[in-house]
């Protein structure tokens, strides 16, 4: 070991092209070299209060407790799962792939009764599945679904969904908005769901590390009454004097370029239309999609239930996934996503945030035909 000063870093420059991060919009790097403010100081108050206001109407959530949590969205999922329900609660969690069995392990790590209804990768759990379970758990205080599977860019019926669970008030709806907010439709309210939370580097086009959540009226009651208390960097109530009340509550030393960049991505996401934002994705991905298709590949996700933002193509047997992944990489600047443990083989593509481009989709899929080639895969362009 020496004691010399390394070199400056020089990260190399990539095309960020799998199921996250993408690359961050330059409005978002552009804002984190502003002055840094203090966490107390009065001129970061309101942009606070603007972050969550906007965060708001992406979310179309306007009653309830909306916020950033200072962490990444698998703590987003922790952080429900903890305030939402007590040891012993009974839980039934829809899981088709890998982060919906992600919430499983959480739920039984918060001491949950977890009721599972699995599917296989690729295939959403049907509603009338998650309704006949409840049926046979009346008492379950909670029903989870992952409303974009990441892990085989999946899309459940979410709206459905909460529409068969309105004359259910006692179980509460929770979704996995990591890769939807901000690229699909969404209406956290009009869907009725009591907690949603997400990520930054996704759809939004920030950086890693903050995780977005919405709760309902109904899930702050059930916070209230709880028996038992929550981790403190995860009670929604004291978050809540921080970010919204007026005079803030000391919580934490907020992460503010962070914010900064929240804020930006977010006024710019309102410039261009919730909805126009969430077509620009759907016309990339469709057509990433049709061109795979087209190429004699397949999809892994249902085609009824497919993630536009997010493509899980399968891999042609005889092909090394991996070394295709590391060419791309290498020869290319592209990263792709490969698949997450215990799922088939596949790459995964993601066209988020200021990649959501048909120009991005035609050249990574250009950059894949030509790897594919030099493997004598049987494709064609």
């Amino acid at each position: 070991m020496t004691n010399s000063a390394p070199a400056p870093l020089a990260p190399s420059d990539r095309l960020l092209c799998g199921p996250g991060p993408t690359n961050v919009d330059p409005v978002a790097l552009a804002a984190m070299g502003k002055p840094m403010l203090g966490h107390l100081d009065p001129d970061i108050q309101p942009i606070l209060l603007e972050v969550v206001r906007m965060l708001r109407l992406v979310y179309r959530n306007a009653e309830g407790l909306v916020l950033p949590l200072q962490a990444t969205g698998t703590s987003g999922m922790e952080a429900g799962l903890l305030n939402l329900t007590e040891p012993g609660d009974t839980v039934i969690v829809g899981a088709s792939a890998y982060f919906g069995r992600r919430i499983v392990e959480l739920a039984r790590r918060a001491g949950c009764e977890v009721v599972e209804v699995m599917e296989d990768w690729g295939v959403h759990v049907p509603n009338g599945r998650l309704l006949e379970a409840l049926d046979e758990n009346p008492a379950a205080t909670l029903l989870a679904v992952v409303h974009g599977e990441t892990s085989t860019g999946s899309l459940h019926p979410l709206a459905e969904l909460g529409e068969a669970l309105k004359d259910r008030p006692d179980t509460l709806l929770m979704a996995d908005c990591v890769t939807t907010l901000g690229g699909t439709e969404i209406d956290i309210a009009g869907w009725g769901v009591d907690y949603a939370y997400s990520c930054t580097q996704k759809c939004i086009g920030a950086p890693p590390g903050m995780s977005p959540i919405s709760v309902s009226e109904a899930g702050m009651e059930r916070f209230a009454a709880r028996s038992t208390p929550v981790p403190f960097s995860f009670d929604f109530e004291l978050l809540r004097k921080y970010w919204i009340d007026r005079p803030p509550v000391y919580h934490h030393t907020a992460p503010i370029l962070h914010i900064y960049a929240l804020y930006e991505v977010l006024r710019a996401t309102l410039e261009e239309g919730v909805d126009a934002r969430c077509a620009r994705h759907v016309a990339a991905g469709t057509h990433l999609q049709e061109r795979v298709l087209a190429a004699g590949l397949s999809l892994i996700a249902e085609p009824d239930h497919q993630l536009p933002q997010l493509s899980a193509v399968a891999v042609p047997q005889g092909i090394d996934a991996k070394a295709v992944q590391s060419e791309l990489l290498l020869e290319h600047g592209i990263e792709v996503g490969g698949g997450l443990p215990g799922a088939p083989p596949m790459w995964r593509i993601g066209l988020m945030g200021p990649n959501a481009t048909t120009q991005t989709a035609d050249r990574v899929f250009d950059a894949l035909m030509a790897v594919l080639e030099t493997k004598g895969a049987p494709v064609s362009a």
